[in-house]
C-alpha cells in the first residue's frame, strides 16, 4: 500500500522510491564496495542441448525471437515514476531515443500475451497505455484501476491485474479489458505473481505481511497461503516446475516454497533488500537484485547457492531484463533514476544511462520466447 507516494516533489523522491516495492530508508545506503565473487558466473551461452526433462522456460534458451517479431526493433522501454514517462533506450548504442508520456505514476512496462503490444501500468492514473513496439508510440487508453502490476494466464484467456492499494486480483478478459471476476485478497502489499506449470494456479506474494498466496485460475478463488515473513516481492517459477522461488527484501534472500505443501524447503541468503528476479538465457541462473546494498546476486538453480554478487551503481537496483543473446544484464535503479547494463559472465558495468526519476519496471523487447506471462517481461 503506498497512499504517501502520490505527492510527487523532486526532493522526495528518495524517501518516496520505495513505493512499489517496500518501505526504505529516508536516503540511498552508502555502502562499501562489493568485489565480483570470482566464482562461478552464468553460462551465457545461447542453450545446451534440451533435457528430457520438463523446462518451463525451453522455448527463450535460443536466444531468437519468434518469426513474428523478427522485423520489431530492439528497445529498451523504462517507466519513470515521477516523471510520468516511458524511456526508449537503443539497446545496440545505450542511448535514449525518445520518450512517450504516459499516466501518472507508471510501473511496469508488459508484453502482451502474443508480445504484438506493449502495455504501461499507470497506478496514478488508473489507466493502462497500450504501446506498438514497431513505432514505440502509444495507441490506445484503457481505464483499469489501481493498475499497478499487469500478469496473463499461460492460456492466454485472462489478464490478471495487480491492485496493490485495492488489495486484490483484478481477472479481465485480455481483448475487451471487460472485467471477468475481483478477487480479494485481504492482506497489504499485493504485489508479484507467477504461474504454475500448468497454468491452473497462481502465487502472489503480499509485500507487507509477509505472505505468499496461492489463487486458482480456473476458480478465480484463494486456495491457500503460506507465512514467510519479511517483505516477499518478486516470484518466479523454477525451470523444472516444481518450486517457486520468492526474492524476500526483509529477509535479504530468497525462499524456495513447495506449492502442493505450501510450505518453505529452503533460504539462499543473497543481500540485503532482495528484490527482482530474471533468468539466465541457458535456465541454470537466477539474478535478484539487491535493493538495499546496490548488488546483483547470481544463484545457481542446481545447488541453490548464490555463487556470485556484482556491484552496481548506487540507486538501488529493482526490476532487470536480459538482452535476447543472454550476454547483457539490464536493470533500473529505482533511487536514482538511472539504468545500469552488466555483463552476464563478469559482472562488469557496460553503461549507465538516466532514464527518469523513479524507473521501475524496465522491458527488454522483443526477447524469446513463444507467449508472455506479463510483469516486465515473463515468457515461456
Amino acid at each position: 500500500m503506498r497512499p504517501a507516494c502520490f505527492g510527487l516533489a523532486a526532493a522526495a523522491v528518495v524517501a518516496l522510491a520505495s513505493c512499489g516495492g517496500s518501505p526504505t530508508p529516508s536516503a540511498t545506503p552508502s555502502l562499501p564496495s562489493v568485489a565480483s565473487t570470482p566464482t562461478v558466473a552464468p553460462s551465457t551461452a545461447a542453450a545446451a542441448t534440451a533435457s528430457p526433462a520438463l523446462n518451463v522456460y525451453a522455448s527463450t534458451m535460443s536466444g531468437q525471437v519468434k518469426p513474428s517479431l523478427r522485423g520489431i526493433p530492439e528497445r529498451v522501454y523504462v517507466p519513470n515514476e515521477w516523471a510520468s514517462s516511458v524511456t526508449v533506450i537503443d539497446p545496440a548504442t545505450f542511448k535514449v531515443i525518445a520518450h512517450i508520456p504516459v499516466g501518472r505514476i507508471p510501473e511496469h512496462v508488459t508484453p502482451a500475451p502474443d508480445m504484438s503490444r506493449l502495455y504501461v501500468n499507470s497506478e496514478g492514473a488508473w489507466t493502462i497505455t497500450a504501446l506498438d513496439p514497431a513505432t514505440a508510440t502509444a495507441i490506445q487508453t484503457y481505464n483499469v484501476p489501481d493498475a499497478y502490476n499487469l500478469y496473463f494466464t499461460p492460456d492466454g484467456t485472462k489478464a490478471v491485474v495487480v491492485q496493490e492499494r485495492l488489495r486484490r486480483l483484478e481477472f479481465r478478459d485480455p481483448h475487451t479489458w471487460a472485467v471477468i471476476k475481483d478477487v480479494p485478497i485481504s492482506l497489504n502489499g499485493v504485489d508479484h505473481l507467477d504461474f504454475s506449470a500448468d497454468g491452473s494456479y497462481l502465487m502472489v506474494t503480499t509485500e507487507y505481511t509477509g505472505r505468499l498466496v496461492k489463487v486458482d485460475v480456473n476458480t478465480m478463488t484463494v486456495v491457500g497461503e503460506v507465512t514467510l515473513g519479511g517483505l516477499p516481492v518478486d516470484v518466479r517459477l523454477s525451470p523444472d516446475g516444481k518450486y517457486f522461488f520468492v526474492a524476500n527484501q526483509g529477509r535479504g534472500g530468497v525462499s524456495v516454497v513447495d506449492p502442493v505443501q505450501m510450505t518453505e524447503i529452503g533460504f539462499i541468503p543473497t543481500g540485503r533488500g532482495a528484490h527482482g528476479f530474471a533468468l539466465s538465457r541457458d535456465t541454470k541462473s537466477l539474478y535478484v537484485t539487491n535493493r538495499l546494498e546496490n548488488t546483483v546476486s547470481v544463484i545457481d538453480f542446481a545447488s541453490r547457492k548464490a555463487v556470485a554478487k556484482w556491484k552496481v551503481p548506487g540507486g538501488g537496483p529493482d526490476m532487470l531484463q536480459l538482452n535476447p543473446a543472454g550476454t547483457q544484464l539490464w536493470l533500473t535503479g529505482r533511487y536514482d533514476g538511472f539504468v545500469s547494463v552488466l555483463d552476464t559472465t563478469t559482472g562488469a558495468l557496460l553503461a549507465h544511462i538516466f532514464s527518469g526519476l523513479g524507473a521501475h519496471g524496465l522491458c527488454y523487447f522483443p526477447a524469446p520466447g513463444t507467449i508472455s506471462l506479463g510483469h516486465n517481461g515473463v515468457y515461456r
